[in-house]
């Protein structure tokens, strides 16, 4: 019996010691000291054989799950959050957040969720629409107070590198890229995240701000927001929801003067439309609904 507990003594001394239960890191050169609870427990082998085997089981159940993630983390890795990032035209920004996707996540084509749309206008959609501008008139998405913006699905974790490519979009003045060019409410500055202002992803939004140049102001969006330089209005994603663009505008070359991206890249819309992934607009595809060059 004495034998048996004072085998059960070196591997509790063993365990205890893997487990973690002292998470200090020692200096070099320092030996560690046999674990408290072992030499309290191979002191008193009066406490017999049970209190042993229950100690001993309690912490190899401990081991057993050191490096682990919990319930929570897990959850929360395999959840993803939408959030979208408004900064002018949607086409160059499109593009440069299906690039961080890219690098950041490592997703692959089909994998992409970075889509063109609309958000941040309090009337919503109007008969189920939200159009760019056309002939016809239809859901309007300016005269419905949206400004353009590129939705993402990501985790929760990843938001503050997106936060910084997000950032990354101004000058070191917090002028946007067409800040001279494409004025108004469609094309001010606006994030759209669970929670809005108030939640845990706007403070990592100013915070990526602050490492970054300290470039832009944020205001709590109220909806229909004006557009002003330097400021981003923080919408709350659940109160002013992402609705998606007509197919020609996704994908599509930037709005400067010879910025054409490749073919491979025009041609995502197609692809991912073909395979049910795009996202589906019942609005006119084009501004006389044609679908070809705009039209």
């Amino acid at each position: 019996r004495m034998c048996r507990l004072a085998a059960l003594c070196a591997l509790l001394a063993v365990i205890e010691n893997v487990s973690g239960f002292s998470h200090s890191i020692l200096p070099l050169g320092t030996q560690r000291k046999t674990p408290t609870s072992a030499i309290k427990m191979c002191a008193s082998p009066q406490q017999g054989r049970r209190d042993a085997v229950q100690t001993l089981a309690g912490l190899a159940l401990a081991a057993a799950t050191i490096g682990q993630p919990t319930r929570a983390v897990a959850a929360e890795r395999e959840e993803l959050v939408e959030v979208y990032f408004g900064c002018g035209c949607f086409w160059h920004v499109q593009h440069e957040f299906v690039e961080a996707e890219r690098r950041i996540l490592g997703r692959s084509d089909t994998e992409l969720s970075a889509r063109a749309g609309y958000a941040g206008g309090t009337a919503g959609a109007k008969e189920g629409k939200v159009c760019y501008h056309n002939a016809a008139q239809i859901a309007d998405y300016g005269s419905l107070g949206h400004a353009e913006v590129v939705r993402l699905r990501i985790p929760p974790a990843a938001f503050p590198d997106f936060a910084v490519e997000y950032v990354k979009l101004f000058d070191d003045k917090g002028n946007r890229p067409d800040q001279f060019q494409d004025r108004g409410g469609e094309y001010r500055n606006l994030v759209g995240v669970p929670g809005g202002a108030g939640s845990r992803f706007a403070e990592q939004l100013v915070a990526a701000s602050q490492a970054n140049g300290d470039k832009l102001n944020f205001a709590r969006g109220k909806g229909d927001d004006k557009d002003a330089r330097a400021i981003a209005f923080v919408m709350d994603s659940a109160e002013f929801p992402f609705f998606v663009a007509e197919q020609y505008h996704q994908f599509h070359d930037g709005f400067n003067f010879g910025e054409n991206y490749p073919g491979s890249y025009n041609g995502l819309a197609d692809v991912l439309a073909r395979g049910g992934q795009l996202g589906t607009s019942q609005c006119p595809n084009g501004l006389l609904g044609v679908g070809v060059l705009g039209l």
